[in-house]
Order: C-alpha cells, then sequence, then structure tokens
C-alpha cells in the first residue's frame, strides 16, 4: 500500500520556492505548525492531515486551500467556492476567541501579581519620597534597584493616580480620607499613591486635608 502513496515534495518544494521559503523550519514557523505537518504533506498525506493545519500552510504560502490541496493531493476534488471561505471563517473566529482568551489570561496573571505587590505598590512610592527628602538616609541608595519593578508595571500599564507629596482637589472616586472628611473638589494632599489600570481602579490614593496638616 505504501507503493500508492504519492511523493509530494516536488511540489511542495515549488510552492515553498515560490513563497520564498528555503527551508522547512521556515515555513513551519511562519505557519506555526510542526515540522513533522510538512513531512506528512511531502508523503502524500495532505488528505489526511487537519484542516485548520492546512489552512495555516496555505496562508504561509499566500495561495488558497483549494490551491494547496489540488498541488499536494492529486484525488482531491475541489471544493465548492463557499466551502474554504466558511472554513477560514470559522478559522478567523477562533483566532479571535483565543486572542481574546489570551487577553483575558494576560490580565488575570498582571492583577493576581498585583495582588502579591500590593503591599509594596502602596507603601514603597511613600518610602522612597522619604528617601528622597533626606539625603542622610542610606536607603536612597536603593532606590534605582527598584526601577525594574517600576517598568514591569508601566509596561502592564498601571498608572499611580498621583505622586506622593502631590496636592490636589479631592475626589471620592480616586481618594481616600485617612482621617476626617472632606468635600468634593477640597484641596488634598497625597499620603500614600493609588492605582489605575487604564479605566480600571486598583486602589484608591491615600490622602490628608491640606488644612489638617500643620
Amino acid at each position: 500500500m505504501a507503493a500508492n502513496i504519492p511523493d509530494c515534495a516536488p511540489q511542495l518544494q515549488r510552492l515553498m520556492q515560490q513563497a520564498g521559503f528555503s527551508s522547512d523550519r521556515e515555513l513551519s514557523q511562519k505557519a506555526g505548525v510542526p515540522e513533522l505537518q510538512l513531512s506528512r504533506l511531502r508523503r502524500g498525506l495532505a488528505l489526511k492531515t487537519r484542516a485548520d493545519i492546512l489552512l495555516k500552510i496555505s496562508q504561509a504560502l499566500e495561495i488558497s486551500l483549494n490551491e494547496l490541496l489540488a498541488t499536494l493531493a492529486p484525488d482531491f476534488v475541489e471544493l465548492e467556492p463557499a466551502a474554504p471561505s466558511a472554513l477560514e471563517q470559522e478559522y478567523q473566529r477562533l483566532q479571535a476567541t483565543i486572542e481574546q482568551q489570551r487577553a483575558s489570561l494576560i490580565q488575570e496573571f498582571q492583577l493576581a501579581s498585583v495582588q502579591i505587590l500590593e503591599s509594596w505598590m502602596l507603601q514603597w512610592p511613600t518610602a522612597a519620597n522619604k528617601a528622597q527628602e533626606n539625603h542622610n538616609l542610606r536607603a536612597q541608595k536603593l532606590l534605582p534597584l527598584l526601577r525594574p519593578v517600576e517598568q514591569l508595571l508601566e509596561h502592564w500599564g498601571i498608572e499611580s493616580i498621583a505622586p506622593v507629596g502631590a496636592s490636589l482637589p479631592y475626589n471620592p472616586q480616586q481618594h481616600q480620607l485617612i482621617e476626617g472628611t472632606a468635600e468634593p473638589g477640597e484641596p488634598v494632599k497625597v499620603r500614600y499613591t493609588g492605582y489605575i489600570q487604564g479605566e480600571k481602579l486598583l486602589y484608591r490614593a491615600k490622602v490628608s486635608l491640606v488644612r489638617s496638616i500643620a
């Protein structure tokens, strides 16, 4: 039975050359499929290969799924024009779903990491502010060492609401009074910074009324 299986290596090689690929590794990386799948195509097993794999390879080669199968599967009966289009649409839908799930997982990971960093995120800016104000504190020499953590938060799109020591109008949506009460718009001073990620509030900044500061 093995003798009846066609050798499709020359046909695949021709398609690869037309698309500018010099090796199976290049094509597999571009298509996002294992090199083993390309070996299956060379052995004439295109019709026994999963449709999503074939579609990825055809897209990498910049040809239609019909053209790929017509070249690598001599017994292939060309699909109706609507069939590959429907398959491609389903593939694109699945890809979009995967991307959404991936984005959701990334955000969940970021939020889980933020919870681990919560104590540092809330306490460190205040400690750093005091170290910068008092040049005699040895802790000032440690400030540059924490820059990578700050850069990580920036990469995740996490921003402080306001720097420690900043004076600004009281906003109950973003600020939490350490003591007393205040009306929106009253001047307050940031004692512990808060954080937002995009439009999502993570932690409110802790503030004091300016009038209560001696």
